[in-house]
C-alpha cells in the first residue's frame, strides 16, 4: 500500500490515490481520496480492497501517519492482518507499489494531456487497463490471474468476426480511450525498463542537437509555466548551442 498525494484537485475535492497491490496476482486497485480524509472513510474504501482478495495475510506500507495511527493498528490486529512496515535502506520491500505507482503517474499525466478534464475521470479506466495488460513476471494479466479466465473487454468487442460494434457513442469513446491507454502504458514500461541501460552509458550531444529539457520545480522559478505534479516533465526540444564540458550543455533558451 502506497498514497499519491499533492494531485491537482479535481471539481469534487480528490487530491490523493490510495495504491493497492496484490503481491500474487499483481492487482492493482487505485482508490480516489481526499488527502484529510479520516481514517474512518480510509477503512471503507479499504473494504473494497477486502472483497475482491479477501483479508490479507500481511500489508506492506511505509511510515505514512495515516497507517501508523492507533486506530489502524488495532483495526488490522482486529482482522488478524500482520502490518510489515518498509524501510529507507531496502526499497525492494515496497518495490512493487513503488513501480505500480510510476506508471500510474505516468499514465494521469498522459490522460491529462490527451483527454483533459479531472484526472478522476479517467481512474477507472487506467485501473482496468493496468490489470488487463500482460505482465512479464508472471506471464499473463492480473485479471487473468486473480479471476482464472480473460476479460471481455470493449477492445475485443471490435474483432468478433465481421460484426462491428454499433453501440452507443460512449462505448466507442471508452474504446478508443482504453486502446490508448494500453499503448501508453507499454510506452511507459518500456521507457522504465530502458532506465537501467542509459545510465550506463553516457549521453553525448552535438552543437545543433535538438534536446528536450526537464523542467524541474526550481524555487521561485516560474519562467515555464507553474509546476504541477501531472504538467509534461520535458518541455518543446531546444537547440544545443556549445558543449560547456562533459555533462553540461547550452541551449537556445527563449527569452
Amino acid at each position: 500500500m502506497d498514497f499519491i498525494t499533492k494531485l491537482p484537485r479535481t471539481s469534487i475535492g480528490y487530491d490523493t490515490i490510495w495504491v493497492n497491490v496484490d503481491r500474487l496476482t499483481k492487482s492493482a486497485h487505485f482508490l480516489p481520496m481526499r488527502e484529510n480524509d479520516p481514517m474512518e472513510k480510509l477503512t471503507r474504501l479499504y473494504m473494497k480492497v477486502v472483497t475482491r482478495h479477501k483479508i490479507p495475510v500481511s500489508i506492506i506500507y511505509d511510515h505514512d501517519s495515516r497507517f501508523m495511527s492507533l486506530f489502524w493498528r488495532l483495526f488490522q490486529k482486529a482482522l488478524g492482518t500482520r502490518l510489515d512496515m518498509s524501510t529507507a535502506y531496502h526499497p525492494q520491500t515496497d518495490g512493487q507499489s513503488e513501480r505500480t505507482i510510476q506508471t500510474l503517474e505516468d499514465m494521469l499525466r498522459a490522460c491529462v494531456i490527451d483527454f483533459e478534464n479531472g484526472w478522476d475521470r479517467h481512474l477507472p479506466l487506467i485501473e482496468f487497463s493496468y490489470n488487463n495488460s500482460y505482465h512479464t513476471n508472471i506471464k499473463v494479466a492480473p485479471f487473468e490471474t486473480l479471476y482464472g479466465r480473460k476479460c471481455r473487454s470493449p477492445v475485443c468487442w471490435t474483432k468478433v468476426g465481421d460484426t462491428q460494434l454499433t453501440g452507443p457513442e460512449i462505448i466507442h469513446e471508452t474504446t478508443e480511450k482504453i486502446v490508448q491507454i494500453k499503448q501508453r502504458i507499454q510506452a511507459a514500461r518500456d521507457r522504465q525498463k530502458s532506465y537501467g541501460d542509459v545510465r550506463h552509458k553516457p549521453l553525448e550531444f552535438q552543437v545543433g542537437d535538438k534536446v528536450m529539457l526537464k523542467v524541474l520545480p526550481w524555487k521561485w522559478v516560474i519562467c515555464f509555466g507553474k509546476r504541477g505534479k501531472l504538467n509534461p516533465r520535458y518541455i518543446i526540444p531546444f537547440k544545443v548551442l556549445a558543449k560547456v564540458e562533459i555533462v553540461a550543455y547550452r541551449l537556445e533558451l527563449p527569452q
